[in-house]
């Protein structure tokens, strides 16, 4: 073990008072602001004028804006009712895709790594012809995400995380070249501690070993000392986007992708993250349910374009790198299945929600059932439409939930959402024996993903997310079994919600939405 249960403990202490003051900070600073705008206007009627200009303003802007009216109107009728309030969050968190300098500095990375992904027609023709509805949702990836589809690639199914820990623990320990690690939350514990032996052994055999994570994301995990604990046993290790006081464009953007690269041969990803809960080391919330994917084969070239490009985006300090070529590279490799599958990545720093549109490109393309898995369901009325329109047309559309929530707020939301899908068909399940973190679709037996992407604003709309299509192939039967399963250990609330709220629920409900962009 890297340190004692005592020093643990203080450091995820540390991480949490350094969360609790950030954000004590950024409240007081959004308070100042709007005391200072709120008395200027009392006492100057320019200013009023000004605010009341700004206001109508941003509504406009708004309202002409390409966002879904979930994510627009709730920040127009705040605007509208609070104006100095509205205004000033807006400017703080209510923009997306951080500043026209850090979408350059993506575009530029991007426009450098996305060609050197192969030309994947030949495969795009084979799966448009045995599967056509397939077929058109990879073609849809190709061509507004720029990740290829592939064949040559062998998948392993992961219904446990843990699961995915052992298998990533063998694989590391093979590693010749280097590995790279890119994780939401990283806990500087057990599960990690397992990951950072392996990690230095192969630093002393001469792999280069790279770890990225999300600086809020594990805030409460690990103490600001961690990258210079990396460093100085030899792993390379960079912070999204720190936390900390301060007006940030680019507060409301994360890194919430899970991926791992060894050599560029084999790849994880999924929706756990490395932290001990989520392999049920600990139980913060019941037992907890998660999953993943193994690829080796061809299609590990995406993950590893995913990691360069966060990698070498998203600082213009630190050096990077001058050469890909080094780690994307073609070598003989023959898979024994025959199946598609597509890593694909989602940047809020494009105007295109490429996790949605796959989401809901599955619900309008399935003829029998698309199901789905997620710890959170904060939808749009575009996906909330797809959704109850496939069950309209006879489809099975069932949602998987938490049956204990890891935020009760959010949880409430949720459940806000049930009525307005139950009353057209959709059937909600939720896990009892604890927390689903799980973020994965199927549909009709023949198409699936499993990535991080859950079926909320925040992942579809402001984080950066990864995920993974596959079709005609043994993990997307072994997806729709694990969902049976669960769904066994589940309530089905289908018909707990058929009835509608009470007038005060509704109302509470409806408040609390008007919130949700901001979650």
């Amino acid at each position: 073990m890297k340190q004692d249960t005592l020093e643990g403990k203080a450091k995820t202490k540390n991480g949490v008072k350094r969360l609790c003051f950030s954000i004590i900070c950024i409240l007081l600073e959004v308070i100042f602001i709007i005391t200072i705008v709120t008395r200027l206007n009392e006492y100057a009627e320019i200013i009023n004028l000004f605010t009341r200009i700004l206001s109508g303003i941003l509504v406009l802007g708004l309202y002409a804006s390409n966002k879904t009216s979930s994510m627009k109107m709730p920040w127009v009728i705040l605007i509208l009712i609070f104006p100095i309030m509205g205004v000033g969050l807006y400017l703080l968190i209510g923009l997306n895709g951080g500043t026209h300098k850090m979408r350059e500095r993506y575009a530029e990375i991007d426009s450098k790594l996305l060609p050197m992904l192969p030309d994947s027609q030949e495969c795009l023709s084979k799966i448009k012809e045995k599967i056509p509805k397939a077929g058109n949702i990879a073609s849809y990836i190709q061509r507004n995400s720029q990740y290829p589809i592939y064949q040559n690639t062998d998948i392993v199914y992961f219904d446990e995380a843990v699961k995915g820990l052992e298998a990533q623990l063998k694989d590391l320990e093979k590693a010749q070249k280097f590995i790279f690690m890119e994780y939401h939350a990283i806990e500087d514990a057990e599960a990690w501690h397992k990951i950072q032996d392996v990690l230095e052994e192969r630093v002393k055999a001469g792999v280069e070993v790279r770890v990225f994570y999300d600086d809020m994301g594990s805030i409460g995990f690990i103490n600001t000392d961690f990258v210079k604990k990396m460093e100085a046993i030899g792993i390379h290790c960079r912070v999204f986007n720190p936390f900390m006081p301060g007006l940030n464009l680019f507060l409301n953007n994360r890194d919430h992708r899970k991926i791992t690269v060894i050599d560029g041969k084999v790849g994880f990803t999924g929706g756990y993250n490395l932290a001990n809960e989520y392999f049920n080391y600990t139980h913060p919330y019941g037992q907890w349910k998660d999953t993943g994917i193994r690829l080796e084969g061809d299609a590990v070239q995406s993950l590893t374009v995913t990691f360069l490009e966060m990698w070498n985006a998203v600082s213009d300090k630190d050096a990077n790198d001058s050469d890909f070529s080094k780690y994307l590279f073609h070598y003989d490799y023959a898979a024994q299945q025959t199946g598609f599958v597509q890593p694909y990545a989602d940047s809020p720093m494009d105007n295109e929600q490429v996790g949605e549109e796959v989401y809901i490109s599955m619900i309008n393309k399935a003829e029998k059932y698309c199901w789905f898995m997620t710890p959170y369901l904060i939808i749009t009325d575009e996906m909330t439409h797809a959704l109850c329109l496939a069950a309209k047309r006879g489809v099975d559309v069932r949602i998987i939930t938490p049956g204990i929530p890891d935020k009760k707020f959010i949880y409430n939301i949720t459940r806000s959402f049930y009525h307005g899908l139950v009353k057209h068909g959709v059937r909600v399940y939720e896990w009892t024996p604890g927390f689903c973190h799980a973020k994965m679709s199927v549909a009709d037996d023949c198409m699936a993903t499993c990535g991080t992407i859950n079926l909320d604003y925040r992942s579809l709309y402001h984080h950066f997310e990864n995920g993974c299509f596959m079709a005609d192939c043994q993990a997307v039967v072994e997806i729709k079994n694990d969902l049976i399963r669960t769904m066994g250990e589940c309530r089905d609330v289908t018909d707990q919600y058929q009835t509608g709220r009470s007038a005060y629920l509704r109302l509470g409900q409806l408040f609390m939405r008007l919130f949700a962009g901001l979650l």
